[in-house]
């Protein structure tokens, strides 16, 4: 039975309904998958860092998309893992240490979304404007896009968590394997009016300005490419865009279909699986994508493995 506090200052986390035949299973799956994201996204950040020639916007824009699928994942799957093997009584989390969480969560999420959109600028400069690229594309805009892209997201969920924190709670029981900002507002008896209102327009701003942008410089790209006569530009073009378009569309179905599952309470188990695999999907087919797609990390790999080839062995 749910226990009825004031402002408590520990919460208890409902988890999984696994048995345990598959509990086990599950858990070598989110830790191998886990293990996975962390090798891969250092690997490819690594590379970009190591690799002069890679020292370009595009690699940079999207080390901080590997940089975002590190944290968002290590400051939630550890806890996850361990929470999945404990008894649901000893499930517990800090308040403090769960509004951390949360924020961890949203950021992960909304940084994607702007990280993804700086991107789909630099590509839409690159082939729509390739003679003032390096004009445009300068180490300070570079610096300038990063910036807003980690910025806006921090300002938009800081106040997201702080209209959350500013309730009073009377329940300790989160409806959620890991802490976010629903759950943690319907912790409160008080009115969730406001939390609602700006959490539903939070995610209509975000994602009408992702889909905008997306459609906006694919529009124009494409344009470009059809009118343009250079086949060996368009092939490269068509190559990055579907990259970017398959990266993007991943993250973009993972989130909708979160959001949809919220209006089904039936399908509570459901939703929680689709919001582990939201942060396991994009951040194990991130560096894959991109890895196989860029020809100078393919190049890269080649004569590293090459060259561990033909060291002598003692």
């Amino acid at each position: 039975m749910e226990n009825y506090t004031f402002n408590s200052p520990t919460l208890q986390l409902e988890g999984l309904n696994v048995s345990k035949d598959s509990m086990y299973p599950l858990f070598l799956f989110l830790f191998f998958s886990y293990l996975f994201i962390i090798v891969a996204n250092v690997g490819i950040t690594l590379i970009v860092f190591i690799d002069k020639t890679l020292h370009q916007p595009m690699y940079i824009l999207f080390c901080n998309l590997s940089v975002n699928d590190i944290l968002g994942n290590s400051l939630l799957e550890p806890r996850l893992l361990v929470n999945l093997l404990r008894p649901p009584s000893e499930r517990i989390i800090s308040y403090y240490e769960c509004v951390a969480q949360a924020f961890t969560t949203h950021m992960f999420s909304t940084t994607a979304h702007t990280i993804l959109m700086i991107m789909a600028f630099d590509r839409y400069v690159a082939i729509c404007n390739p003679l003032r690229y390096a004009v445009i594309m300068t180490n300070k805009m570079l610096i300038k896009l990063t910036v807003s892209a980690w910025g806006v997201a921090f300002v938009l969920v800081g106040i997201l968590l702080g209209l959350t924190i500013r309730l009073n709670r009377c329940r300790t029981l989160m409806r959620s394997m890991y802490c976010n900002n629903a759950a943690l507002f319907k912790l409160s008896c008080e009115s969730v009016f406001i939390n609602n209102v700006y959490g539903l327009t939070f995610t209509v701003v975000l994602f009408t300005s992702s889909i905008g942008s997306m459609v906006l410089t694919y529009t124009r790209i494409m344009v470009v490419c059809l009118t343009s006569k250079n086949k060996s530009l368009n092939s490269k073009a068509l190559k990055t865009l579907s990259t970017h378009l398959v990266v993007y569309l991943i993250l973009l179905f993972s989130g909708m279909s979160i959001i949809t599952l919220h209006r089904f309470p039936q399908l509570t188990e459901s939703r929680k699986l689709v919001a582990i695999l939201y942060h396991i999907i994009p951040g194990s087919l991130n560096p894959i994508i991109y890895g196989m797609q860029s020809k100078e990390i393919r190049r890269f790999l080649s004569k590293l493995f090459d060259f561990k080839k033909v060291l002598p062995s003692f």
